[in-house]
Order: C-alpha cells, then structure tokens, then sequence
C-alpha cells in the first residue's frame, strides 16, 4: 500500500508539473523534399532524387531538319545567317556532329560526284596504297559519255594510291571504275555503298552508279553528303586524298601533273583559296548541279559544310556559298543551339544512354551505396537500353544526263520527308531510386535512431538531437519532487499520530 500511495503521489505531481511548466518543442528535421533539377549537385547524395538536366547543346529535336526551310536557333550574340541560294545545304561541328544550321536538310537531289566521298569511304580500307594493279579493258567499259577523267589507260600498271589520287584530284570515273573492279565489281559495289550509307545513318541516299554519273534514281542529300564528310575526315588516307592539291599521274614511262578540281582548296579560276581548308569532294553534272562537301578547321574547331545546286551566281557560286556558310559557322559555334545531328539514331541513342547512365551512376553511388552497406548487399546494375531503329528510306528519281559544262539545268526533285525511328527509353537499373521515390529512399533501412519509427513512420515525426531527451528529465524530476513531498508528509503523520491510509 505504500508503495501504491508513492506512485499516485508521483503520478499526479508529475502531472500538475507538466501542466504548469512550458514544454520545448521539439524540433523535427523537415520532411525530404524532391529539389530543383537545376539546385542538385551531382557529387553529392542529394542528386539521387532527381534525373540531371542536359546541357543545353546536347538537346536536339531529330524532327527538325525534316522541317522545309532554313532550321536555326541562335542564341544571344549569334551572326546573322548569309543568304545562300542552294536548293539545300547543312553546317555541322564535324568533331560532334551537331548541325549548327541547314536549309531542307533531307531533300532528295542529285549529288554528282560528291558520291565519291561515299565510294572511298567504302572502298578504301581494303587495298594498300602500295598495291599495284595492271587495268584490264573490260575493267573501263560502261563509263558514261562527257564523263571526267584522269586518263587511265588499258595495260598500264599503276599503284592504288595512284588510282586514288585520280578520284579525290581529278574525279575521274576512270579510275572509279577500276578500284569497283577491284572490290567485286560494279553492281556489287554500288551495293556495299547502300550498306555504308544506312550504317552511317544517311537514308536519303540510293546509289545507282558509285561514280556519281546521273541515273535514274540516284539521290542523296546535304544532310548525307555532310555525314560522309565527316567520316571522311576520321580516316586519315580519305584526308590525305581529299586534301591534296596537286599530284604527279604515271603514264608509262613518264608522268604529267593534275589538280583537285576543288578550287576552295587550290584558288584557281578567280576563286580565293579558304583558309584551313581541309578539301573533300566536289561534283557537277547538268542534271545535279554543282555540288560540294568541304571542311575547315579553325582555332580547333572543325566544321563540314554542304551545298546542293545554287541557283544563282553561275558555276562558281558554290564554292561562294560554302565559304559564307564557313563563315558563320566559325563565328556562330558558341551562339546557336544544334538543330540536328548527323550522328546514325543508333549513335545517338547510346550516347544519350552513357551520358545517363553515368550521371546515374555518379547519383546512385552516393545515395544507393550506403542503403545497400547497411543491407549487407552489392548496389545493383544498370540495366542496358535496347538500340534504336533506323529511319526509314526512299528513294526519288532522278532524270539521267551527263556533262562537264559550268552551266546546266537546274533539277529540283521533290522533297520526300523519311520517317523517323526513336530510341528507346532508358531502363530503370533495379534497386535504383528515382524522381517518384525519393523519400523512402533518403532514409536507409535499419539505421541507428529509426528502429523505434513505424514502418510507414515518416521521418519528419521523429525529434531530432537534445530537445528529444528534455521532456523525460522533467518527468523525472516531478517523480522525484512528488516521491519527496510523500516522504515529508509520511513522516509529518507519523510525528501527530495521524494514520495514512494507502
């Protein structure tokens, strides 16, 4: 019974304590709140509750160089494009394949012997520049009449890179004819280039005959010579043709000079040399036009440029156009977003891919890592995102001519839009947390300080640091006071004679 009286004694007064005294609030850490993409420091675990934002320059719609019309998006500071009259043209960044401008990108057009560019591409890794090769007569029949060429003659004995020098220099379709001989043929090779052009994502492109020479059907675009120029220039042998100006040709026993009809890059016939220009290819017929797909490096930044059929200016006003276009590209880089990029889908897709999961893995190592120490448990993998479709093609006829001629007919196919594939999207890695679970997330299963939470529990009801502890001190100290003031009165009664009754 007195044990019962003590605890009521010092039940009550811890009561009338608790009542009369101010308790401190404690303070509770604020709820988890998924931040602003752009306030996320990606080195540090915060970056686990939201996906990174893409730099600016990566982000480009693939739809809008299938848009007719000139496709640009400058920014602050950016030049004014130059007025270019060419049925089609592109410039790109050829070191990331951002297109920085275009006009109707993927317009189906003759190219002429621009498609050279892509029978190199196809043909030259298989067969030493030291090889030597004897031409047999059959191996130059079929060549188109008015067709240019370096004078390549039956029986005679020259080296492939010979051979090459007559192609990139001259364009001669001779020498084309003999290096298809050498790879399987005409119609084998004109397929080999098909397979190239898809795998390097050009779809615009249906290639008839590999010289270039007008047929029916034959098509490409800016948008594709653009892609074969810059994979051109990740060849080293393809840049060492396609930049050189002037070159000795064997006949027999003796030899004579020819020139690189790109006059970009010699300055004949009153056009001015470019600086830094590296060269490519070149092309006319009456059918097609002039055409021409140059690069140029400036202050370490490389640009592609390519230009379909001018309408005005006469048969020099490509080279005038390219070099406008170089102009602006050199001074616009750093003040236009991309429009477009001549990177293949597939490319694309796993670029977009590592570029994610490496910001992935940066945020999930510093949030997921200690959740999985505290299980006793490896971090899962990232899981790998499928390839992306390639787009689709078609092709467009082209009405067959020939010629040499600085003037011509001017063809303006119609403009055929191809359809384009999308990549997937990338998958979720298991284990991993994300923008819609963030908050389960923060708190790492079995943790010191939440054994006592509820399973659903959220950690904002939890009271955090000294102001936890305060609360059960004044308990403590009611219990002692009222356990004091028993005593007392216990005694008191004891000394009058007064019972207590427990």
């Amino acid at each position: 019974m007195i044990v019962t009286s003590a605890v009521r004694h010092a039940a009550a007064g811890s009561a009338a304590l608790l009542f009369v005294l101010p308790v401190p609030a404690a303070v509770a850490s604020p709820a988890p709140t998924a931040p602003s993409v752009s306030s996320v420091s990606f080195g540090s675990p915060a970056s686990a509750l939201g996906e990174p934002t893409p730099p600016a320059r990566g982000h480009v719609d693939p739809a809008r160089l299938d848009r007719r019309g000139v496709q640009v998006q400058p920014l602050a500071g950016a030049p004014r494009l130059p007025s270019a009259s060419a049925l089609s043209w592109v410039v790109a960044d050829a070191s990331t394949g951002e297109v920085l401008a275009a006009r109707d990108a993927h317009r189906k057009l003759p190219p002429a012997s621009t498609l050279k560019a892509l029978f190199a591409l196809t043909a030259l890794p298989h067969h030493d520049p030291s090889e030597q090769h004897t031409v047999a007569d059959s191996e130059l029949t079929g060549i188109g009449a008015g067709s240019s060429l370096v004078g390549i003659k039956e029986g005679y004995t020259y080296k492939v890179s010979d051979l090459w020098n007559g192609v990139f220099l001259s364009s001669g379709n001779d020498a084309v004819h003999v290096l298809a001989a050498m790879n399987g043929g005409w119609d084998a090779m004109a397929r080999k280039m098909q397979e190239k052009a898809r795998s390097l994502g050009a779809n615009d492109t249906h290639v008839v005959s590999p010289d270039g020479y007008d047929a029916p059907g034959q098509v490409s675009s800016a948008y594709d010579l653009a892609v074969f120029g810059r994979a051109g220039l990740q060849d080293p042998a393809f840049t060492r043709y396609c930049s050189t100006r002037y070159a000795d040709f064997p006949a027999g026993s003796w030899s004579y000079g020819i020139a690189n009809t790109n006059r970009l890059l010699t300055g004949e016939n009153g056009v001015e040399r470019y600086p830094g220009l590296i060269g490519i290819k070149n092309g006319y017929t009456s059918n097609a036009g002039n055409t021409l797909v140059s690069a140029a490096k400036r202050d370490g930044r490389t640009l592609v440029v390519s230009v379909m059929n001018p309408q005005e200016g006469g048969g020099y006003a490509v080279y005038e156009e390219a070099r406008s276009l170089l102009d602006w590209g050199f001074e616009a880089a750093e003040h236009v977003r991309p429009v477009g990029s001549l990177l293949p889908e597939r490319a694309k897709a796993e670029a977009d891919a590592r570029a994610v999961a490496a910001a992935r893995d940066g945020r999930d190592g510093a949030a997921a890592t200690p959740r999985a120490e505290a299980a006793g448990a490896e971090p899962a993998k990232e899981a790998r995102p499928g390839d992306a479709p390639a787009k689709g093609t078609s092709a467009e006829g082209a009405s067959e001519n020939s010629g040499k001629p600085e003037k011509g007919e001017k063809g303006a196919p119609v403009r055929s839009t191809p359809a384009s594939g999308s990549p997937e999207k990338d998958a979720a890695a298991p284990g991993a947390s994300g923008p819609d679970g963030p908050a389960r997330d923060a708190v790492a299963e079995g943790a010191p300080g939440t054994a006592s939470l509820g399973k659903d529990a959220s950690p904002a009801a939890a009271p955090s640091g000294a102001s936890a502890g305060l609360p059960l001190g004044l308990i403590g100290a009611a219990c002692a006071a009222a356990l004091g003031l028993w005593g007392w009165r216990r005694r008191a009664g004891a000394a009058t004679g007064d019972s207590v009754q427990e």
